[in-house]
């Protein structure tokens, strides 16, 4: 699996939007193989919930929404020092008072570097999907511009 991720991570390099979204369900193993590919990379993954989440508790609820993609670009540019990103722990994102599109975010992103991301939630057919439809955090987005790689 780590091969084809490789080889899709060299492919995208020419698209507008240079993310692969990792997806599989829970326990998959989508966390172990971006693992895996930021030890052969000499990369760590970022853990998007805990590192945007220390930022975001510092400042003032009423500026979270327009703060959480900026926040987010600083910790990239941070924490990534090559043109790839490892994103993992997305959920965050989907946080209903946000009030963020998170795949957007991912995606604008994914404009000046290579982003792979794990998603947290499923692909059915050509949708990704975060959440139950019941749950308050449920998204539903298209799979255009995001190269998916299933586990």
């Amino acid at each position: 699996m780590l091969e084809k991720l490789e080889r899709l991570i060299g492919e995208i390099g020419d698209l507008n939007s240079k993310l692969v979204l990792l997806v599989g369900h829970g326990r998959s193993g989508k966390t172990s193989l971006l693992r895996e590919l930021g030890s052969k990379v000499q990369s760590e993954p970022i853990n998007v919930g805990l590192e945007l989440g220390r930022r975001l508790a510092a400042t003032p609820k009423n500026k979270r929404s327009f703060a959480a993609g900026e926040l987010l670009r600083e910790i990239a540019d941070q924490e990534q020092a090559g043109d790839l990103l490892l994103l993992d722990n997305l959920e965050l994102l989907f946080e209903k008072g946000l009030q963020i599109n998170p795949l957007d975010l991912v995606k604008r992103l994914a404009h000046s570097k290579r982003v792979v991301a794990v998603w947290p939630g499923e692909l059915q057919g050509d949708r990704l999907t975060y959440a139950n439809m019941s749950h308050p955090e449920h998204r539903d987005y298209s799979r255009d511009g995001v190269v998916v790689l299933e586990i």
